[in-house]
């Protein structure tokens, strides 16, 4: 969809009396020039359709006459109708000899941009454009080098004359377009084969640290703690790379190469949806390829890993986690691709049939645009229906609808308030601001669990509001918890906080993020939680959107009943406020009832489990015992994994129930100094809890990173 502005200039009539000229117009400065500037809105809407007749062959020699288009059930008119006619078998190019290709390579790959094309310059009509998008940051060295040898392949073996190849690459926390479109195959293999020997003739250390210099690319984020533990920063350069591609008109494939793609708890939905629907609105479908290709791995793992070393090996849960791993981190790829009319690539070696698939998918379609009779910059889902006048038997295929533009800044102070409340209702979320989240839950009672949730926003993303002259940035939020199965919001929240960003405020905020917390009685079930958070003074807004389930531990029977783990690096005093959001008036109470408030200080969740070498770990959980009828101990220890083997393990630690606590609570309270043999890395933490009265244990585990 584009948007086009048109400036009339108008001129105004002056009228003359006998004392002299007078202007007509209650507010008309008489001093001031005698024109106007009248600002007019259009919105272009794009739409590809492909029409088959019933034996499944194309149909040519339509025009605009010959279809009816409805937004919103509304009849649009139609401006533009071009057909592009795409052989369905088309001759192959001939290839080139081996020995006389021109194949260089590059000292350093050159970045360009996708040129748009213009009404008066059709350069891509009749041909098929294949986007080729290489995910450095989700495949090892062994997968990038299979993934490019398909590229050359199909390079070398299976492009023909109506195709045009595009090189994109996500590395280093930007997208780079390494060639526009193209039929030139020198530069192509030239491009391809120096990312196989890396530019420079050598492998290129990725440096994504805050010293990295500015390359102008398209999209960038750093490695910082909010992108260490979630897939947020490959979807946003998904959605980054369909809206470079969105500038055309055509029909466009992108071949996405990546090692898997897999959503974690940790994870924010809405960036998921986001990318989706910007590749819908800019005609994209993704082909996503698992660059891993046909894995057989052994039940416990091969000579890469260690043993799982748990109980598991003998119960075949560990072969059952392994499997299940794998197959997730297959879904989202195979989300992406059936949700944007492309198709995964998954469990196969020969990753040139992937491509083959996107190429062969495009055949002849109509172009159809036409100005949108509805131009709100609302962000709202608009319904097409597209038919033909006349032959009724014909199966036309086109995207079913699309997301509007939203434009939220430029609304007045009496408007934000309704406009931040569409947006959370809108189907396409925002993502513009990083929004990180942690939910946990405690039980209060047989019935009821304390749900905190804590909000993480980087600060170095709202400091910008100081270099455009404001003296404050006020953050809004505004979210609402839904009961999945009955539909039916069963908490809403609604609050702000107003930072002053004086030059060491600034300072502090580029490094250190802004934080909000709220806590909510809730029952067993599964929830959706939508929260969104908006920077009042840019109106930037960012979403956060997930599934979390509060399970009921009355009938855990066969483990101990536990509740969340709190990982934390921060106790802070309750009246240091600094980076939180102003509480609101049943603050007392919540902090009543919230285990994570002890003796006037607060339990600051990580959120993104990023640690400083230098500082406290701490680790917080409850376990149960309703069903005890004497009080008795539970043995609990932590211990830190690297690539499966033990590397740490604290001493363990024996808890009696609470006094006085009618659920058998045990508070389980951990400080750890991290010692000299955590050294900077990722690793896995587990939680054990053991009962050995009646012979129970429970395991809980989740990755962390450890910084210097």
């Amino acid at each position: 969809m584009r948007s086009i502005l048109i400036t009339f200039l108008l001129a105004t009539v002056g009228f003359s009396t006998g004392a002299g000229a007078q202007t007509i117009g209650q507010n008309k400065d008489p001093e001031a020039p005698n024109t106007f500037t009248l600002s007019v809105r259009s919105q272009l809407v794009v739409e590809t359709v492909v029409v088959k007749d019933k034996q499944g062959n194309p149909v040519p020699g339509l025009t605009a006459q010959d279809f009816t288009l409805t937004e919103d059930g509304v009849p649009q008119k139609i401006r533009f109708c071009e057909h592009q006619v795409l052989p369905t078998n088309p001759l192959p190019v001939v290839p080139v000899p081996a020995g006389k290709e021109d194949i260089k390579i590059y000292n350093r790959l050159a970045h360009t941009q996708v040129a748009p094309e213009s009404t008066d310059n059709l350069r891509y009509k009749d041909r098929r454009l294949l986007a080729l998008y290489f995910d450095m940051s989700a495949m090892r060295p062994a997968e990038q080098l299979r993934a490019l040898s398909a590229a050359e392949k199909f390079v070398r073996t299976q492009l023909t004359e109506v195709d045009l190849v595009s090189i994109l690459r996500y590395q280093g926390g930007s997208v780079d377009v390494l060639q526009d479109f193209t039929a030139d195959r020198n530069k192509l293999l030239s491009i391809l084969e120096t990312l196989i020997v890396g530019e420079g003739q050598g492998s290129v250390e990725s440096v994504d640290d805050a010293s990295s210099a500015d390359t102008g690319a398209a999209f960038g984020q750093d490695d910082g703690e909010f992108n260490v533990f979630n897939t947020d920063r490959q979807l946003s350069a998904l959605q980054t790379a369909a809206n470079m591609l969105g500038q055309l008109s055509e029909k466009k494939s992108l071949i996405y190469f990546a090692s898997g793609l897999r959503l974690n708890g940790v994870d924010n939905q809405a960036q998921l949806h986001a990318t989706v629907d910007a590749a819908i609105r800019a005609g994209v479908s993704f082909w996503p390829i698992d660059a891993r290709g046909l894995v057989a791995g052994a039940p416990l793992g091969d000579a890469t890993q260690g043993s799982p070393g748990n109980q598991g090996m003998y119960t075949g849960a560990a072969a059952l986690a392994t499997t299940g791993n794998f197959q997730q981190s297959q879904d989202t790829l195979f989300a992406l691709a059936g949700d944007t009319g492309g198709k995964a690539l998954l469990d196969y070696n020969d990753l040139t049939k992937g491509i083959v698939q996107a190429q062969q998918a495009i055949s002849d379609y109509y172009i159809i645009e036409y100005y949108t009779s509805n131009p709100s910059l609302d962000g709202r889902f608009r319904k097409i229906k597209v038919t033909l006048n006349k032959d009724a038997n014909a199966k036309l295929d086109y995207r079913q609808g699309y997301f509007a533009g939203k434009v939220f800044s430029k609304f007045s102070v009496a408007d934000k308030e309704r406009q931040l409340e569409d947006a959370l209702m809108l189907g396409d979320p925002i993502t513009e601001l990083t929004v990180a989240m942690e939910i946990n839950y405690f039980q209060l009672n047989r019935a009821e669990y304390f749900v905190p949730i804590m909000v993480k926003i980087p600060g170095r993303e709202l400091a910008l509001a100081k270099r455009g002259g404001a003296d404050h940035t006020l953050i809004d939020f505004v979210g609402e918890i839904k009961d999945i199965y009955g539909g039916i919001t069963v908490e809403n929240m609604r609050d702000n906080v107003n930072i002053k960003l004086s030059d060491a405020t600034a300072s502090e905020l580029s490094h250190r993020p802004i934080e909000y917390d709220g806590g909510y009685t809730l029952l067993p079930g599964k929830y959706a939680i939508k929260f969104l958070a908006r920077d009042d003074e840019t109106g930037r807004i960012g979403t956060y959107q997930t599934n979390f389930v509060i399970p009921n531990l009355n009938k855990e029977d066969k483990r101990v009943p536990i509740s969340s783990v709190v990982l934390s690096s921060q106790r802070v005093e309750m009246k240091d406020a600094l980076y939180d959001a102003a509480k609101s008036k049943d603050q007392i109470k919540q902090a009543a009832v919230n285990p994570l408030v002890q003796d006037g200080k607060k339990l600051i969740p990580s959120v993104t489990r990023v640690f400083n070498s230098g500082r406290e770990m701490y680790v917080y959980l409850q376990a149960y015992e309703q069903a005890a009828t004497t009080p008795k101990p539970l043995v609990a220890f932590v211990s830190f994994y690297r690539d499966q083997a033990k590397v740490f393990e604290t001493q363990p630690i024996a808890v009696t129930p609470a006094a006085g606590s009618h659920l058998g609570m045990v508070p389980l309270n951990f400080s750890l100094s991290l010692p000299p043999q955590l050294s900077p890395g990722e690793y896995d933490c587990q939680v054990t809890v053991l009962d050995p009265t009646d012979m129970k244990s429970t395991f809980w585990q989740a990755p962390i990173k450890i910084v210097q």
